[in-house]
């Protein structure tokens, strides 16, 4: 039997494509292995969000060249697929194909004429979640989009020229996959989408729904325990979607709300939100409707004409808001974005400060925060056994790593103890049911 090997970088969403591909592949009776040179095809399914992530791309696919079997098939899916285009090619010659994020459901076609190269980067529409096979196995949590692209156009970002504007699904089709989801294995489901909140979609009939309405339905499903979303638009956080935080307890009490800089100059140069009590006056809506919510966020230092004082007011709202566990990166100007050709661009050795400064201020709201789970007893979803084998990591509401020992039977979702803390994640006991 042939095998395929599949390396996905990058976020959740590309974490649900490569699902979805092994899943398909598996359809077509090929197996996944993890042994790159025994494998008669190979995706790497790509992140192209700042440039590190497209260079780490093109190292592996150095990397695989020497090692792979000479007969097997060898491409790129995903953003850096978009981005790179036919220069792919040029650049490793021994490509067999270059798929975009909205066309990898078209891999069958190179499984049907290995000798033909594939390439296919538009952007299309919501075909390929019409063309690709029902998953027929789901990790405990099922990763569902309902919505591809952004029409935000931050100066910053390549999203809207590799995942393109802003696409809602139809609303049964969400519920159609969160329901398969479970019966396949599921019992988190986290909605994704580059503007997840902005979903909108109207049906034929003119009902509109938005995301409050996808979580109220899924939620009816009884062997659903968790749902969340990411990653969510500031402007976008609508009183609905605040409320559910407050009626529906399957909701978890944490959000992902990226501000990317405290300071409203440098907002404004993003295209982003740049009334900050707007901001937080948001974060105190939410924190009224659950008095347990937690937030986290993304955060991007050095972006062209960053002043200290802007820096400053990055480090304020930081410690303002007092964010569990974020995500910081020094600006990387990307191709097709308006913020690379911009003037004052930041040197590297500025941007390597301030992203220390930051992440050290993150790093204490981080700790500051586990360490407050003491005591406290928690519902913890299985994730997996640790590298010795010995212990057991599972994922608090608060998506914190949550070490317990190995037990003789495991169980998906417990009440754990904690008992200890650092700043990267906790320790626990299980709590036995009497």
């Amino acid at each position: 039997m042939k095998k395929f090997f599949i390396q996905t970088f990058g976020c959740q969403m590309n974490v649900y494509d490569g699902q979805r591909i092994a899943n398909m592949l598996e359809s077509y009776n090929l197996t996944q292995t993890d042994n790159v040179a025994e494998a008669d095809l190979i995706l790497l399914n790509t992140c192209a969000v700042r440039a590190k992530a497209t260079d780490k791309v093109y190292s592996a696919l150095g990397r695989i060249r020497k090692v792979k079997k000479e007969s097997a098939l060898l491409g790129i899916v995903g953003c850096v697929a978009r981005e790179s285009g036919s220069d792919a090619f040029r650049r490793i010659p021994e490509l067999n194909f270059v798929l975009g994020p909205q066309s990898y459901h078209k891999l069958p076609e190179i499984l049907e004429n290995p000798d033909t190269r594939l390439f296919n980067i538009d952007l299309g529409g919501l075909e390929k979640f019409d063309s690709l096979p029902a998953m027929t196995k789901t990790p405990n949590v099922a990763y569902i989009p309902v919505q591809e692209g952004c029409n935000h156009c931050c100066t910053y970002c390549i999203v809207p020229y590799t995942r393109g504007r802003e696409l809602s699904r139809p609303f049964n089709d969400i519920i159609k996959d969160s329901i398969n989801a479970v019966k396949t294995g599921a019992i988190e489901i986290c909605f994704l989408g580059q503007n997840v909140n902005g979903y909108n979609y109207t049906d034929e009939n003119g009902k509109k729904y938005r995301l409050s309405d996808v979580i109220k339905e899924v939620a009816k499903i009884q062997e659903v325990s968790r749902i969340r979303f990411t990653s969510s638009y500031p402007t976008e956080m609508t009183n609905d979607l605040i409320n559910m935080f407050a009626t529906e307890q399957k909701l978890l009490p944490f959000l992902n709300m990226p501000i990317q800089s405290g300071s409203p100059r440098i907002l404004k140069k993003m295209n982003r939100p740049d009334d900050l009590d707007a901001y937080l006056e948001i974060v105190n809506k939410l924190k009224q409707a659950r008095a347990d919510i937690q937030i986290s966020s993304d955060f991007i230092v050095g972006f062209p004409d960053e002043t200290d004082e802007d820096f400053e007011q990055t480090l304020d709202i930081a410690k303002k808001v007092k964010y569990i566990n974020s995500y910081s990166f020094k600006y990387s100007p990307r191709p097709h974005t308006a913020a690379a050709i911009m003037p004052n661009q930041i040197s590297e050795q500025i941007k390597s400060v301030r992203l220390q400064r930051l992440d050290f201020q993150l790093t204490e709201n981080q700790r500051d925060f586990n360490l407050s789970c003491v005591g406290k007893e928690m519902r913890c979803l299985f994730e997996s056994e640790d590298k010795t084998g010995k212990h057991l990591i599972y994922r608090t509401p608060y998506m914190q790593q949550c070490i317990v020992d190995k037990t003789d039977t495991i169980s998906q979702l417990l009440k754990v103890k904690i008992t200890d803390a650092n700043k990267s994640c906790l320790h626990g006991e299980i709590i036995k049911d009497k």
